[in-house]
């Protein structure tokens, strides 16, 4: 596939799938090359001739859906938002729990891919923030649309690459050594649920105190579906939760209801009363 085929294809996917080209920009190479083995595997030679197959057959543009999903994650990805996580905005939350009497940090990772990100809040809530609150208890809901990366996920394996970024020492109390790879200990599992729903169709209940929705909605899919994913997830928010979102993304230009909850980071409050 050309190039200008992908850009092609893209636009298409873009216009018929609810999705944001400009999205796809670093990525679009990846995402066609897929696509590419994809037309391959079903004997279809040509993008037109693909396109035709697309126009005619919902199940395959479903399947288009899925392979236009790009994961690139890590453990404490973007470091200074869970920097700010850990050293303010989380201890307000959870000083504002306990205030009320209660003891359970409620926490939805959104397009959580193959673990990295809840397993991050997993790790810092036990060895962050626990020795200040050791009442508390975790309760993580962790959603994507690929099975095979929940899968992944639920497993909780990973090179060491991928965990460079956490804090120093980090590493050495929460994982243990299993042959090539480093595996979450019992404990650093404990309260989480992984989920298999896309964001478009459906979201966990809630209430949240910290929502992460980073690299997915507002990224890939196109504004008016962005408006409606921001507003069910505001709908989860505790009053004075947080929602995190990309390093690189931003929210629609008519968002509201959210203020900066960390200067310039991507880290916003509901407007409204606090916990």
């Amino acid at each position: 596939m050309t190039d200008a085929e992908c850009l092609e294809l893209l636009r298409w996917a873009a216009l018929h799938l609810q999705l944001r080209y400009e999205g796809f920009r670093r990525v679009r190479g990846q995402v066609c090359k897929r696509v590419g083995r994809r037309m391959k595997a079903l004997g279809v030679v040509g993008l037109p001739a693909y396109l035709e197959r697309l126009e005619a057959d919902p199940a395959e543009r479903a399947v288009l859906d899925a392979l236009c999903r790009v994961t690139i994650s890590r453990f404490y990805r973007d470091q200074g938002v869970f920097e700010a996580l850990r050293e303010s905005l989380l201890p307000q939350i959870l000083e504002a729990v306990r205030s009320r009497g209660e003891s359970v940090f409620r926490v939805w990772s959104a397009g959580c891919a193959s673990g990295e990100e809840p397993y991050t809040v997993a790790v810092l809530f036990r060895l962050g923030l626990w020795p200040r609150f050791p009442e508390f208890r975790l309760e993580l809901v962790a959603t994507d649309a690929d099975a095979s990366l929940l899968e992944r996920a639920r497993r909780g394996c990973y090179r060491r690459a991928t965990l460079r970024e956490l804090p120093s020492g980090w590493v050495d109390q929460a994982f243990s050594s299993e042959g090539e790879e480093l595996c979450l200990r019992p404990e650093y599992r404990e309260g989480l649920d992984f989920r298999c729903q896309d964001l478009r169709q459906g979201m966990p209940e809630g209430p949240f105190h910290l929502v992460l929705c980073r690299n997915v909605a507002f990224t890939y899919f196109a504004r008016p579906v962005q408006r409606e994913v921001l507003a069910r997830l505001l709908e989860r928010l505790v009053p004075g939760g947080v929602l995190a979102i990309g390093a690189h993304e931003s929210l629609p230009e008519d968002a509201e209801g959210l203020v900066r909850a960390a200067g310039a980071l991507p880290l916003f409050h509901p407007v409204g009363p606090r916990l």
